[in-house]
């Protein structure tokens, strides 16, 4: 739990800090420049997804059981060789990014976007050393390295890319090449988050010394073959949902040109889309994850001791501590959108005027996208890791056919992308409830998962509108706005334990919570 909640909490002080680079930036570069900063940005985060999102999950699992058993060969070989697999794939992608970066423009529809290509380049190859790294002290329990280390490289791209656009403004360069240096502060922050958890790994290789060696075996293939088994379902699940942002900035680019708008404006679309809606909508499903993250390890020995009461009743919790903070903020996004973003970006009315109507699109996905979290941890407890996979893969599908068509339509155009992201996450996420209905049977209500939380939040924003609405009369937006907020989270928490959608007992599951309740619990009955 500890490791959780390091982990939770350094996520969401990233996305934070990611979203306080976005203001400054967003006058310096504009929505144009934006679009430049995001093409590349979202090119190099594929790239990530394939050289990181499951081997390092592999490795910590592999060091860990090595660990647990004091053979210090094993520890050895198997960094050993992960580091030469993430050496690789680090190498390759930089490669790729220097070699294509011309052709990954032109492919895209942002030819402009080519510099900021080449600064963030090395970056994939600073991250892929550092994820090894961070998989070999997570197998040691040890989370606090990773959290650290991704602090210093939001730290890193918030002051260090601000500075570098500074720089490129007073030299007078034109707004690409603004961007490529913004872009600069991710490579460099990658660096010094790799160079600390160079000092980091010294830490745990000192360590060792309390370990045995065990005997000079063929651990090199071995571990090639357990890291691959282990982190080819991760990764490509990873993979699949990541192609839903390529799908996005390639569509919105190339649609909206052949529709009629021009080059500068739909990069400026683009750039509004991915720097204002898409991180507002992220920071939720942020929130949920460490919900799941701490439910699913109690899911998995209930299933090792076969109880099928309990796996019922941890299946339902999930699924229900989910719903209750997902739909809430997913229908506040959807009603308050323009009040958010203006409160976020103030100044930036161009910007906001154009992303505030997707971010009402997105903010009824938000739901789905922390469902699909949920869900997929669920399956892969168990031991149905292929299942999610089948899943995303099906919603891209649809994401990309629903996209491709509305955002070519003139009376929807970029509308098209929240919408097909929309669809995709409804699609995934149903899938998947089927999936755990034929895997685990009803474990859990749709009374208590889904109508009652409804319920629950449609009254409570209704009541935040009803507030909002002559508030605005009498005082600022600003202080309305966190009126209403206050209005609607006291009726929700009213509401919903009048309705029974939630209770102390539900409380109690969310991390840090369980302690203090427990005390107050005990003390009452003290009394």
């Amino acid at each position: 739990m500890s490791g959780v909640l390091v982990l939770s909490l350094s996520t969401l002080i990233v996305k934070v800090i990611g979203l306080a680079f976005k203001i400054p930036m967003l006058s310096f570069l504009g929505a144009e420049g934006m679009g430049y900063f995001n093409s590349a940005y979202e090119i190099y985060a594929l790239l990530c997804v394939v050289s990181t999102a499951g081997l390092p999950v592999a490795l910590s699992m592999l060091v860990s059981s090595a660990r647990a058993r004091g053979d210090l060969t094993a520890i050895k070989k198997i960094f050993k060789t992960a580091k030469r697999l993430f050496f690789i794939m680090g190498a390759a992608g930089m490669a790729a990014m220097l070699l294509f970066a011309s052709s990954l423009a032109e492919f895209i529809g942002n030819s402009e976007a080519y510099f900021s290509i080449l600064a963030i380049a090395p970056a994939l190859f600073f991250i892929c050393l550092a994820s090894a790294v961070r998989g070999y002290c997570q197998g040691f329990g040890d989370m606090l390295p990773t959290a650290l280390s991704q602090l210093i490289e939001a730290l890193a791209k918030l002051g260090l890319g601000v500075l570098f656009a500074i720089i490129a403004i007073r030299r007078g360069y034109g707004v690409p090449i603004v961007s490529a240096f913004a872009v600069l502060g991710i490579t460099v922050g990658t660096l010094l988050s790799l160079l600390y958890l160079s000092f980091a790994q010294i830490k745990h290789t000192r360590s060792l010394s309390a370990l045995k060696s065990g005997e000079e075996r063929c651990v090199k293939s071995s571990a090639l073959k357990s890291l691959s088994k282990i982190a080819f379902p991760i990764t490509l699940g990873s993979l699949v949902m990541g192609l839903t942002r390529i799908i996005d900035m390639t569509l919105i680019m190339r649609r909206l040109q052949d529709i009629g708008v021009s080059a500068a404006e739909s990069n400026k679309i683009y750039g509004a889309y991915t720097t204002l809606a898409v991180p507002v909508f992220g920071l939720i499903p942020a929130l949920i994850t460490p919900i799941s993250m701490a439910l699913v390890p109690s899911l998995t020995a209930a299933l090792e001791r076969n109880d099928i009461s309990e796996q019922r009743g941890i299946s339902e919790n999930a699924m229900r501590l989910t719903t209750v903070f997902a739909i809430p903020a997913s229908l506040g996004l959807a009603v308050f959108s323009r009040q958010i973003l203006g409160l976020l970006f103030y100044g930036q009315s161009e910007a906001i005027e154009i992303s505030a109507p997707l971010l009402s699109v997105l903010g009824i996905s938000v739901v789905f996208s922390c469902l699909i979290t949920t869900t997929n941890a669920i399956l892969q407890s168990y031991q149905r890791v292929m299942l999610p996979i089948i899943s995303m893969s099906v919603g891209v599908l649809v994401k990309f056919a629903v996209s491709y068509l509305l955002i070519g339509e003139r009376s929807v155009g970029a509308m098209g992308a929240p919408i097909g992201s929309l669809w995709c996450g409804i699609v995934v996420s149903a899938l998947n409830i089927w999936f755990m209905r034929r895997e685990a049977g009803e474990i859990f209500s749709a009374k208590r998962v889904f109508f009652k939380p409804l319920a629950a939040s449609a009254l409570s924003i209704g009541g935040a509108v009803a507030a909002y609405i002559p508030l605005c009369q009498w005082i600022s937006g600003v202080f309305s706005l966190m009126i209403s907020v206050a209005v609607a989270v006291l009726l929700y928490l009213g509401i919903s334990f009048c309705i029974g959608s939630m209770t102390v007992d539900d409380l109690a599951l969310i991390p840090g919570l369980n302690r203090f309740l427990t005390k107050r619990i005990t003390k009452n009955k003290r009394e």
